[in-house]
């Protein structure tokens, strides 16, 4: 992670601030409490953020909104942030049913992992796995942190249609499918939360880059019970809020 961040152009009309050369979760947090604090500024001129593993794209009018106005605002809230000891972590509690036709990876993920498959699905849920970006789909999550004993390769052959819902690994990272569409993650499991609605023109997204998410195991009749709650608009999905310590605002 750089000392500072570094400015770079990407045409007239997009800022890009680069936190860091590779992929780490410090950076990655420091860069989504910008985005979030420069969204709540509603600045005048700013399009679009896209947040990515190591750095934040700005798209803005350059009319309304010159380039060296746009850095001199970043500048200052990179300031207020550095300068903030306190960060929140949003956590979405996410609801699975592993194994079976949910998950039919299961077994593969067990056999390379030498884990009995209950130790995959207790070590899948026992830590928070933090989300770096969206993409490959609208709403698809790559989520960081996972428990490293349970790294598996992708498939040698992707699957042509995957569930909406579907929760895999590939490689050291986990995530959801949030529509049918082709994969070749490891399928574990898949969870009845609806992560992409484009009905919602505010949100979307179930999962916003920079949130955490927590796995929880249910069985297949509570996954039945809260898909027909999510399908009739009765299930609200959990989030909490938590608060951290942290040197220069980073959890």
């Amino acid at each position: 992670m750089y000392d500072n961040p570094k400015f770079l152009g990407s045409g007239d009309s997009c800022l890009v601030v680069e936190f860091s050369d590779g992929i780490e979760m410090a950076a990655n947090i420091a860069l989504q409490n910008l985005r979030r604090a420069l969204t709540l500024r509603k600045t005048v001129g700013v399009r679009e953020f896209v947040p990515t593993y190591r750095s934040l794209s700005i798209h803005h009018d350059p009319i309304k909104l010159p380039r060296d106005k746009l850095e001199d605002i970043v500048r200052k809230e990179l300031f207020n942030l550095k300068d903030s000891s306190e960060t929140e972590k949003r956590v979405l509690v996410m609801p699975v049913v592993y194994g079976g036709e949910y998950g039919p990876d299961l077994r593969n993920v067990a056999e390379h992992t030498k884990l009995d498959e209950s130790e995959v699905i207790k070590r899948h849920t026992s830590t928070d796995c933090y989300c770096y970006m969206l993409g490959f789909t609208p709403g698809f999550s790559y989520l960081g942190g996972m428990d490293e004993s349970l790294a598996t390769p992708r498939l040698k052959s992707p699957r042509v249609l995957i569930p909406a819902g579907s929760v895999g690994i590939a490689g050291k990272q986990t995530g959801a499918y949030s529509i049918d569409s082709p994969g070749g993650w490891q399928l574990i499991g898949r969870t009845p939360l609806r992560l992409f609605d484009p009905e919602d023109a505010e949100n979307p997204t179930l999962i916003d880059a920079g949130d955490w998410i927590r796995f929880s195991a249910i069985s297949e009749k509570e996954y039945l019970d809260i898909k027909n709650d999510v399908d009739s608009g009765r299930y609200k999905p959990e989030k909490i809020i938590e608060r951290a310590q942290s040197e220069g605002g980073v959890a």
